[in-house]
């Protein structure tokens, strides 16, 4: 059995119905505690802010992002795309087609929303335009990445399913998804993919694919009854654990921030139910994140070569040029690449682990439960994130070197 499974008649149920004042996949913020309210409005509340990016002390790096053909060339998207939209309603379409730069990019949560979001709610689409919007994913990632959204998303059905409550909301396609601009092979467009544990920012530009923010996450990560076979984030476990079982114990003071997750052992603002030790979720855009953990270059080339392969598992979701070139970019920078690790590596400890360089953050944390009744963080609970720094999530970056030398500094929608 993998380090990461645990039994499905282990899992922790309930015993009686939920009390989360969420219906029909909306989540009713003012019937929360203030505290809960807050953390989980995080979203709505920072994405009209002035976008700077993630950054180690509030200004962006320039000159980090180059603008040029990556050979990812969106044909097959932009096919995909365009047959999506023109199967929309007129009323449709204006809601599921918004402006490349509407402030929606940035309006997005890993929970449930708590406005009314933009876009069409898949569930709520006919099975065959249904597909189609699913087309556009598909065609847009690598089929890795592809498989790893729709377990994630079939996964949300299973809990569901596995608690028997909140069956509103718990499902496979209540997810809203929007499309950005227009599907071109020339110019920017991109697309929002946004719900419980899967929220998806895909924009091309000048050949390239950026995918960022991604959040990803599942609970649990195997699936039960007719969902059995079924797994997410697998390799994002595995392979973190096999790389932090190859570093020396005499460096640990340079990479571990601490040897528990449990609630007792942690600082307070890390121990919360909400956002556990991630800090780059939602309403995150403009984090101030200084880096922490052991140098990427510093490690033997064994060790580096490892941890090559824990960033290509997050990478390998983009298509297979663009991940290349994006490794690429994270190479270049691995001098200032850092590594840091929370928790324990046994065959059974939570933990978390961050890999922070100037050009990409990965975060990597085990969750208490949420809707399961765990109370302290699980192997069976995960969430992920993938962000650009210094200013290029969502493409930002390279989208104004596209405006700058296209359009004279002009977005165009």
């Amino acid at each position: 059995m993998s380090s990461q499974q645990q039994q499905p008649d282990e899992f922790p149920l309930p015993d009686t119905p939920g009390d989360l004042p969420i219906v029909d996949s909306h989540l009713f913020d003012d019937l929360l505690p203030a505290e809960a309210a807050f953390e989980l409005t995080a979203g709505l509340r920072g994405y009209r802010e002035p976008f700077v990016g993630i950054t180690e002390d509030g200004a962006p790096r320039p000159g980090l992002y180059r603008l040029n053909d990556a050979g990812a060339a969106p044909k097959a998207a932009v096919a995909a795309a365009k047959a999506y939209l023109d199967g929309l309603a007129p009323h449709q379409r204006v809601v599921g087609n918004l402006p490349m730069d509407a402030a929606e990019w940035r309006l997005w949560t890993n929970a449930l929303p708590t406005w009314h979001p933009k876009g069409m709610r898949l569930e709520r689409l006919t099975e065959g335009h249904r597909e189609r919007a699913l087309a556009v994913v598909e065609a847009s990632l690598s089929p890795a990445g592809h498989a790893q959204v729709r377990a994630a998303m079939a996964l949300n059905q299973n809990l569901g399913e596995l608690i028997d409550d909140y069956r509103d909301t718990l499902t496979e396609f209540a997810y809203w998804f929007t499309v950005f601009g227009t599907p071109s092979p020339d110019a920017p467009w991109g697309w929002q993919l946004m719900g419980h544990h899967v929220d998806l920012h895909c924009v091309f530009v000048a050949g390239q694919v950026v995918l960022a923010p991604v959040f990803l996450g599942a609970e649990p990560t195997i699936g039960t009854g007719r969902f059995e076979g079924i797994q997410a984030l697998r390799d994002e476990t595995e392979v973190a654990l096999q790389f932090r079982r190859t570093l020396n114990p005499d460096r640990e003071h340079e990479f571990l921030m601490g040897s528990s997750l449990r609630a007792e052992d942690l600082p307070p603002e890390l121990a919360g139910p909400w956002n556990g030790r991630h800090l780059a979720g939602a309403g995150s855009d403009n984090l101030i994140l200084p880096p922490e953990g052991v140098v990427a270059a510093s490690l033997p080339a064994d060790q580096r070569d490892a941890l090559v392969e824990l960033i290509r598992v997050y990478l390998d979701r983009l298509p297979p040029a663009q991940a290349e070139r994006t490794l690429a970019l994270v190479r270049e920078h691995f001098d200032e690449t850092r590594f840091a690790w929370r928790g324990g590596h046994d065959d059974v400890c939570a933990f978390y682990y961050r890999i922070h360089s100037p050009v990409l953050l990965v975060e990597y944390d085990n969750h208490p439960g949420v809707f399961l009744t765990n109370p302290e963080p699980a192997r069976y609970h995960v969430h992920t994130i993938v962000r650009h720094p210094n200013g290029n999530d969502y493409g930002r970056d390279l989208l104004a070197q596209h405006y700058r030398l296209h359009h004279g500094g002009h977005r165009t929608s």
